[in-house]
């Protein structure tokens, strides 16, 4: 099962546990026929140099965060858009 999903062969995952009749399996199902166009297929982004781990994007968030929020802080005027896109997304993702 792990080697299926690391490797992205969802199909071949749900395959393997078509036939088991435990509730937290089918759960487990379900939530692999949701979310299987969002689940990577790790091991060729790993041998691509992907990073597949999420600690350098939160760090990246938490710095824009931290730079619009500086206390008496002015925007350039030609900035704004760019600045107001960045804020946006860091608030997105900080609801997520």
């Amino acid at each position: 099962m792990e080697t299926h999903l690391w490797h992205g062969q969802v199909d071949e995952a749900i395959a393997a546990l078509a036939d088991w009749d435990v509730p937290h399996v089918k759960n487990f199902l379900d939530y692999l026929e949701r979310h299987r166009c969002r689940i990577p297929d790790y091991q060729a982004m790993q041998s691509e140099k992907i990073t597949i781990g999420s600690a350098a994007v939160e760090a990246t968030i938490k710095q824009i965060g931290r730079r619009i929020k500086i206390s008496g802080a002015q925007w350039n005027r030609d900035n704004l858009a760019q600045v107001l896109k960045h804020r946006c997304a860091y608030l997105n993702l900080a609801l997520a």
